[in-house]
């Protein structure tokens, strides 16, 4: 089971809070999940207020470990800033660090997201860093303190899977021994199965299942592919030919005359 920060998970499976029709539905497909993680934001308007509190409660009920996000900010300062205040209400040093660069896509942007990473490293922050498939930049957020690296399959929402197959598989090859979570644009349990058949340690989701029809039944569908991945990575799968090979030995066949 992949380890983050020193500590072992009980699921390769890690699920996000928002978008769920009731909290009730969040709460089965959690449970459904079998997840031992879950990605929250700070709701800074809803901080001193009820629903914050109600929402709170929910997520403690879990049983989970919390893991804080600074979603939808746009700037380095405004990432450490969030970050300090989720560490206040979380009581985590854990938190999923995002850095939007743009708009559309929803990229994050490399260069405040190394500063930020660098900074909340230095703050005694155990930091994931939401980041595209580029190894440059995995080389600088390891730098910047990272131990664990989160990159995308596609744009946040999507459900498009792996759009770029040989980045994911280059980046998992050139740091074997990082931990990674394939972070944004999963859409269906398939894609969860092939990433972590490339040997990473994780996944995470929250649109694929908050926006099924039926959200508890997809989040045990992610959770059964996730869980086959691993333990066909673990397996030793047989390598892929061009050429067809007879699963039935030539030896000892009968022959008619």
């Amino acid at each position: 089971m992949p380890v983050f920060y020193g500590v072992e998970v009980a699921s390769p499976l890690l699920l996000g809070t928002s978008q769920y029709p009731s909290p009730a539905v969040l709460t089965e497909a959690f449970r459904a999940s079998g997840a031992g993680i879950a990605t929250v934001s700070l709701r800074r308007e809803a901080g001193g207020g009820r629903a914050g509190e109600d929402f709170w409660a929910i997520i403690r009920e879990l049983g989970v470990r919390v893991l804080p996000n600074t979603a939808g900010c746009h700037s380095a300062r405004e990432a450490v800033t969030t970050a300090q205040m989720a560490r206040e209400v979380f009581g985590t040093p854990w938190i999923k660090l995002e850095v939007i660069g743009h708009t559309d896509t929803l990229q994050p942007d490399p260069f405040a997201l190394v500063e930020a990473a660098r900074t909340l490293s230095a703050d005694g922050f155990q930091v994931f860093p939401y980041m595209t498939e580029d190894l440059v930049l995995a080389d600088r957020l390891l730098d910047a303190g990272c131990e664990v690296l989160m990159p995308w399959a596609a744009p946040i929402g999507t459900g498009l899977g792996m759009v770029n197959p040989y980045g994911l598989r280059a980046l998992r090859e050139r740091f074997p021994g990082v931990p990674m979570v394939v972070d944004a644009g999963l859409g269906l349990p398939s894609h969860a199965g092939a990433v972590m058949e490339m040997g990473y340690d994780a996944v995470l989701l929250n649109t694929a299942v908050a926006k099924a029809g039926d959200p508890v039944a997809m989040a045990r569908a992610f959770a059964l592919a996730a869980e086959a991945g691993r333990l066909a990575v673990g397996a030793d799968p047989m390598p892929a030919r061009s050429m067809a090979a007879a699963s039935t030995p030539e030896i000892g066949r009968a022959f008619l005359e």
